[in-house]
């Protein structure tokens, strides 16, 4: 009897962590995107919009799995699946424009000094939420929260690719290096979007 008390006093304990990391990066989101969106309308930069685009997504994830860890009904996991693969969907699309209109018009993004900042914490910061993240869903046994752990970690490098792109017009003056970081999240944002739609079609008949 002792073993499945202790067992279960774990758990709860693993879920309290969960959804401790969770707040944790809502909580980054939500300042980031005043940052982000500052940061990209001063310096014109598509690779922070998108970036700042990214964040709302990922704030949007956040409170699927919270909704999931909290005890949410499971049917609800298709549909909230389905509108994160739009709005992945709508993020490309918007990107792939600013970014032709960037290349096109020949306008070249400033430096942005609160970018660079934000972007570099943000990259240690999500390394290590994806990391306990994914410790923590392999521990509990929870798929859901291990991708979410993924899909933050992906967040991680977007924000490596984002400060290298404002890191080399910085340095050298390579304007095309920052909307060139926006067609990396173009790529990520394609595959997740692919990614999502799949799964609520795969679940459909089994539901």
């Amino acid at each position: 009897m002792a073993s499945i008390n202790d067992t279960s006093e774990v758990r709860k304990l693993l879920l309290r962590r969960g959804l401790r990391l969770e707040y944790a990066t809502l909580g980054w989101n939500v300042v980031g995107l005043g940052v982000l969106a500052a940061a990209a309308i001063q310096a014109g930069s598509p690779a922070l919009a998108g970036f700042g685009l990214d964040s709302l997504i990922e704030i949007f994830a956040s409170i699927v799995v919270v909704w999931q860890l909290k005890g949410a009904h499971k049917e609800r996991e298709a549909p909230a699946m389905r509108l994160i693969g739009i709005a992945f969907a709508i993020l490309g699309a918007y990107l792939l424009i600013q970014v032709a209109v960037v290349f096109a018009t020949g306008v070249r993004p400033a430096t942005s000094g609160l970018g660079i900042v934000w972007t570099a914490l943000t990259f240690v910061v999500m390394l290590a939420l994806a990391w306990g993240k994914i410790r923590t869903g392999q521990r509990l046994g929870n798929p859901v929260l291990r991708a979410e752990g993924k899909v933050t970690l992906v967040d991680a490098y977007l924000a490596g690719a984002v400060l290298a792109g404002l890191a080399l017009n910085a340095l050298f003056g390579w304007w095309w290096a920052d909307p060139l970081a926006g067609v990396v999240i173009i790529y990520y944002a394609a595959v997740e979007a692919r990614h999502a739609l799949k799964h609520t079609s795969t679940r459909a008949p089994h539901e």
